[in-house]
């Protein structure tokens, strides 16, 4: 008889055991490079925090003023010194270098502040200060560092404190065109990425620049005089799909294709919470990449001091105490089952938003509310079960229900109007995008976004003449299906630095389906060859609805196998 109640004993114990841990909520955490296009600015700033971020790319910004602050004789080794770069590429991140800010003694005063003297000079005449500079810089860090972005913001108006160009759009195409062709000269796989723009500034800035460079009768032949277009977008992350959307459709009118990387983006924590700003990264990485970006940079690694004074609060990734903030764990989540992107498409735009990832063999739909309501997603199922991440990487199994998975979405906050939406989910199928699913739910208002993607993917280190590398993740090159979308509200979207209060974000209406022919492309350098796959974190094979299933099973199992056990005490006993 004891033996029966050892059995029983051990038996419940076991099965207690087997409740408590398929209750268990864990959470993610990234491991190495999950893919060499999300990164961070000034990953060297806090280098172990990047790496266990997974940073695939970093920024490191080299202001000409300080490295030849009274002559060309000078060159100081800042901000990253060469043993802090190689720890930069040893643990696998790729460094691209901004370069800006003209010295005094360099600076040509007549025409503007930040442009150099001789710039109009031939590049290999000694007095174009800022071809010496260019060809020195490049030189120096060939094989370390081949992107490089020249100049940062150029539409900022004078009188903004931000303001580093006062040149005019002419004189700016001549600093691209010196920066490019002596780059090119120096290192054949230099990549010139386009000063990026913030767009709140000047709407229009890049429009013109864009239309001065295609009557340029030189511009084609080489190469528009750079390789990549680059933004600054912040904030509200349904205006960053706009305007990214905008300046593809804006380019592509004018028959240029170049890929387009977003190097800052974050949300001001003066404006949000910092659980909105963890809701920030996810919902703004997924539709960055539906709109066609290439890479993706949150805008810090780390605070500094000078932060407190330039921004309203310091909102980078890890406080000036080494804590870090909860967008931390939003990017590794993100970055994880985001992987491998090869583009995407916004398909809902009503109560809710529904951003399908094509991953190839997987899928990851990212939902979220837009509204102060919580709202009930109903996502069509493409395959027999998918794996629910929240926003802080608790993850476990969920299975459809005649078709459909059903998903409650908290509501956002409106008190200042819904600059963002509710805590997102990431619903991670292995399936790929176009797998049958049953109808999906029409949308009441709005008709989907779509976004179709080529099968070319430029590396890393791209250059001018496409050479697809058959290990790289392809690259969205979107083509945007006209379809009208809510107008964007006049709500400022901040950069790094103070910004005056924008005007409305143009809607993007419809894009030329033309394929890209110069979109440069290579082979990756420092990154990982691995295939990055999400990381599954089952929490239960039962969908969260069905809890009680989970009991109800092991209750029927426990007393099945009590009578089990009396029964064949009781055999025993009579045989006894």
């Amino acid at each position: 008889m004891k033996r029966t109640w050892w059995i029983r004993f051990a038996l419940a114990a076991t099965l207690l055991a087997v409740v408590v841990l398929s209750l268990r909520t864990p959470t993610v955490t990234a491991t190495g490079v999950p893919d060499y296009r999300f990164g961070v600015v000034e990953a060297y700033a806090a280098p172990a925090a990047a790496t266990a971020l997974g940073a695939g790319w970093t920024r490191v910004t080299f202001e000409w003023s300080r490295i030849q602050p009274n002559s060309l004789d000078e060159w100081n080794v800042v901000p990253i010194s060469d043993q802090v770069l190689a720890s930069e590429l040893a643990q696998g991140r790729q460094v691209t270098g901004l370069l800006i800010t003209t010295p005094g003694w360099a600076t040509d005063l007549e025409i503007g502040p930040g442009v150099p003297q001789g710039l109009y000079l031939p590049a290999d005449d000694p007095n174009n200060t800022w071809a010496t500079f260019v060809r020195t810089i490049v030189a120096r860090y060939a094989g370390r560092i081949n992107h490089w972005t020249v100049w940062n913001e150029p539409e900022i108006p004078p009188g903004s404190p931000d303001m580093t160009w006062g040149g005019s759009i002419e004189d700016f195409i001549q600093l691209l065109r010196v920066a490019y062709t002596v780059a090119k000269e120096t290192n054949p796989n230099a990549v010139i990425h386009m000063a990026a723009v913030t767009h709140w500034h000047d709407e229009h800035w890049f429009g013109k620049f864009i239309d001065a460079l295609v009557a340029d009768p030189n511009g084609a032949a080489n190469n528009y005089y750079f390789d990549v277009a680059t933004l600054h977008l912040y904030h509200e992350p349904e205006k960053i799909y706009d305007i990214t959307a905008h300046y593809y459709r804006l380019i592509h009118d004018r028959g240029i294709y170049k890929p387009f990387w977003i190097a800052e983006t974050n949300a001001y924590l003066s404006r949000v919470s910092p659980e909105e700003q963890a809701f920030f990264i996810v919902q703004a990485f997924s539709l960055e990449i539906a709109a066609g970006a290439q890479r993706i940079a949150v805008y810090k690694m780390a605070d500094t001091e000078t932060d407190i004074a330039a921004d309203p609060e310091p909102f980078g990734l890890v406080q000036m105490d080494g804590s870090r903030r909860p967008a931390f764990t939003a990017y590794q989540v993100a970055t994880t089952y985001l992987s491998g992107f090869r583009g995407g498409s916004w398909e809902r735009r009503d109560e809710i938003s529904v951003v399908a990832i094509d991953r190839g063999a997987r899928t990851t739909t990212v939902v979220w509310a837009r509204t102060p309501e919580p709202q009930t997603a109903m996502i069509a199922a493409r395959t027999t079960r998918a794996l629910l991440v929240d926003v802080w990487g608790a993850a476990y199994y969920v299975y459809p229900e005649r078709g459909y998975y059903y998903l409650d979405l908290p509501g956002a906050n409106c008190a200042q109007g819904c600059q963002m939406g509710g805590a997102p989910f990431m619903l991670v199928e292995d399936a790929s995008l176009n797998a049958d699913t049953a109808p999906p739910p029409s949308s009441p208002t709005v008709p989907p976004v779509e976004n179709t993607t080529s099968d070319v993917t430029p590396g890393p280190d791209a250059s001018p003449t496409p050479t697809p590398d058959p290990n790289a993740f392809p690259t969205p090159t979107p083509t945007f299906t006209p379809t009208p979308t809510p107008t964007p509200t006049n709500t400022p979207t901040p950069t790094p630095t103070n910004t005056p209060t924008p005007t409305d974000a143009p809607t993007p209406t419809s894009t030329p389906t033309n394929t890209p022919t110069n979109t440069p492309t290579s082979t990756p350098t420092n990154t990982p060859t691995s295939t990055p796959t999400p990381v599954p974190l089952p929490r239960s094979d039962v969908p969260l609805s069905r809890p009680w299933l989970i009991v109800g099973v092991l209750v029927a199992a426990m007393g099945t196998t009590a009578l089990v056990t009396n029964h064949r005490g009781h055999t025993r006993a009579t045989r006894d």
